[in-house]
């Protein structure tokens, strides 16, 4: 029988366990697909912990990438032998066999090995509705991106940059200041040394940048309003440090009449041709050479558990890769 990790109470990375799972023949709208490459994403450890809550037990993992072994009734687009990827049909990813909702799942293309699909369809499908829908970046402007050397971090640096964005990223440590750099921020605030509000004032002559993307959430939101010029647009889109603390509306108002935002991919890809829209652009970015996607970190399915770890100590830098 395959194996996957499942989880039966909300906690730590202890509740993690590896066990023998019963995957059965596909349904109507569903195929049976076995992964050869898993993401890792914080999201799923919101999950794991209760942030966000799933019903009990269930095996999370939200992105993955393998084979089409079985497809169900009224399943057409797909068929067993196809090569897919997904980052929106629902958890499950942490599994070496699962069943998916054919509709979630994307065709990759040949020039595409399935490790860096694994690594890049939520992260960059993420960076594509924050840069392309939620506030479209131009040239010309001036962004802030929160954890500019994680995943999200590194692929919308590059993407921006390419947009002919200047890019200003945050990090914490003086490897991933240079990481940062090498993948298209123009000036890169260590926080751990210096106040990120202030110096994006003194780095925009006092002006602010247009937009902030976080997804970092508590520790850096309310200074995050204070980087944006009259008018900008503030995008919390993750709680990487605890979810964001109850504001007064008023506060947007006092801070310079700025809007403020809530998305999630779900709100950028609820249709399939939404889906496949965003796959298709950032498949474009990814092959022409604008956007590089490197899988910094890879472990073993099974050790879920220490990836966890390693993710929540924000020892890892860009994507990692789970391998069943």
């Amino acid at each position: 029988m395959p194996h996957a990790i499942r989880i039966h109470q909300h906690g730590g990375p202890e509740v993690l366990a590896w066990e023998e799972v019963e995957v059965g023949e596909p349904g109507p709208g569903q195929v049976r697909l076995r992964h050869t490459a898993v993401g890792l994403n914080f999201i799923d450890v919101y999950h794991r912990t209760g942030l966000y809550p799933i019903p009990l037990p269930f095996s999370p993992g939200s992105e993955g990438a393998g084979v089409v072994e079985a497809v169900g009734p009224g399943v057409t687009n797909l068929k067993p032998g196809d090569r897919v990827g997904y980052c929106t049909a629902g958890v499950g990813g942490y599994a070496e066999v699962r069943l998916a909702p054919a509709d979630k799942l994307v065709p990759l293309p040949d020039w595409l090995d399935d490790q860096t699909a694994a690594a890049m369809l939520l992260q960059g499908m993420t960076a594509r509705y924050l840069l392309r829908k939620t506030y479209p970046v131009r040239a010309g402007d001036t962004v802030l991106v929160h954890a500019a050397a994680g995943g999200v971090g590194l692929i919308a640096c590059q993407w921006a940059n390419a947009l002919g964005a200047t890019v200003i990223g945050t990090v914490g440590s003086a490897a991933k200041a240079e990481l940062a750099r090498a993948h298209g921020c123009h000036h890169v605030i260590n926080y751990a040394q210096e106040d990120f509000a202030a110096r994006t004032r003194e780095l925009t002559g006092g002006r602010g940048v247009e937009v902030v993307y976080d997804g970092i959430g508590k520790d850096t939101f309310e200074k995050s309003l204070d980087c944006l010029k009259l008018r900008g647009f503030m995008v919390t889109f993750g709680n990487a440090s605890g979810p964001v603390p109850p504001m007064p509306p008023a506060l947007l108002g006092q801070k310079g009449g700025l809007f403020l935002t809530r998305p999630s991919l779900a709100h950028y890809t609820a249709t399939r041709d939404e889906l496949l829209e965003t796959a298709a652009d950032l498949f474009g970015v990814v092959r022409d050479g604008r956007v590089k996607i490197n899988v910094h970190q890879t472990f073993a399915l099974k050790d879920a558990a220490e990836a966890h770890r390693a993710l929540e100590a924000r020892k890892t830098t860009g994507s990692t890769v789970l391998l069943p």
